[in-house]
Order: C-alpha cells, then structure tokens, then sequence
C-alpha cells in the first residue's frame, strides 16, 4: 500500500524547533513534488513547503510559504524514502496540524501550492507552539 506517514510533532515554547519527518512506503516518491500543508482549527489547509525531484537541482528546487520563509527548511533523502521539515523560531501560529503529501504529476519542476493536485495525504501530526 503506497501511503506516507508524518512523525515529529510536539508541544514546544515560542523560539524553538522541531523536525518533522515524512516517510514513504509502498513505492519510491523520488519522482514527485512532497509538500507539507497545515491545517489549525476553524481555518482551511494550506501550503508550507515543497520539494522536487532532486534531479531538478541539487537536492531538488524548493518553494516555502512566505509566512515561513527563512525559518523552515525542506529536504528530502531519496534512498530512505523519507521529506523532513526542519521549523526553527517557532510562533504561536504555527501552532496546527502538519502533513505531508504527494503531487499528482511526474517531475514538477516546481512544487505547486494548490491542495487538490496532491494525494496520498498521511494522518497528520500535531505541533503546538506555547506562548
């Protein structure tokens, strides 16, 4: 069963860090944009990062939220199938619910923000940032 599978979340205070991880199993997703999305309540889902094929440039182009933008970082690591989000200086609104999925299309040069072109959505893990 191809599925992804998001780990790393946690309760943390304003300023600090996590890294969440993002696995794959089932197949290789070396072909495709994975992209993280978040959701806090009462607000819809939406787009934090994304990474490409690694073929694109080296370790893949990148796309980020601007809301996150020189905070987080995206990398993939292909031979163990796994996305991680590094998230550093931590704000009280980042506080939501964080997963990972995969594009629809092959070798996007691009990662895209739109949430209805990605699939294989994983379960999702918390993170809460205390003030």
């Amino acid at each position: 069963q191809e599925q992804l599978v998001e780990s790393g979340g946690d309760l943390v205070q304003t300023g600090g860090s996590l890294t969440l991880s993002c696995a794959a199993s089932g197949r290789s997703f070396a072909a495709y944009v994975i992209a993280w999305f978040r959701q806090s309540a009462g607000k819809e889902r939406e787009f934090v990062a994304g990474i490409t094929w690694s073929g694109w440039s080296g370790g893949g182009n990148t796309a980020y939220a601007d809301s996150v933008k020189g905070r987080f970082t995206i990398s993939r690591d292909d031979a163990k199938n796994t996305v991680a989000l590094q998230m550093n200086s931590l704000k009280p609104e980042d506080t939501a619910v964080y997963y990972c999925a995969a594009d629809k299309a092959l070798l996007r040069s691009v990662p895209i923000a739109t949430v209805s072109e990605y699939i294989h959505w994983g379960q999702g893990t918390q993170v809460t940032v205390s003030s």
